[in-house]
């Protein structure tokens, strides 16, 4: 079992930077792939970054490439979502997200968090 909380959302102007963290709970936590979803209001949730267990493979999707980048500290069982050069269409809900899997990504989450809400105003 994988407990998760996101936080570091927040409201910005367009051109700023956030940084969003995700702590882990968990013994195990270096066995797991995690990633960053975001879902805008009648939207689907999309997968955003993705990372190894090992911290080691990273994905990106092609909207953010450039801007953002994933990345985790295991020994503090946390997963980080850099964010430059924040644009109006990043506005979510940004979830971080957890699964046993070597994949980048794997193709189902196990584990979710609650979500942080991040506002890019124009």
């Amino acid at each position: 079992q994988v407990q998760l909380v996101e936080s570091g959302g927040g409201l910005v102007q367009a051109g700023d930077s956030l940084r969003l963290s995700c702590a882990a709970s968990g013994r195990t936590f270096s066995s797991y792939g995690m990633g960053w979803f975001r879902q805008a209001p009648g939207k689907e949730r999309d997968l955003v970054a993705a990372i190894s267990p090992s911290g080691g493979r990273t994905y990106h999707r092609n909207s953010v490439k450039g801007r953002f980048t994933i990345s985790r500290d295991n020994a503090k069982n946390m997963v980080y979502l850099q964010m430059n050069s924040l644009e109006p269409e990043d506005t979510a809900v940004y979830y971080c997200a957890a699964k046993n899997s070597l994949l980048v990504p794997p193709p189902v989450y196990d584990y979710w968090g609650q979500g942080t809400q991040v506002t890019v105003s124009s």
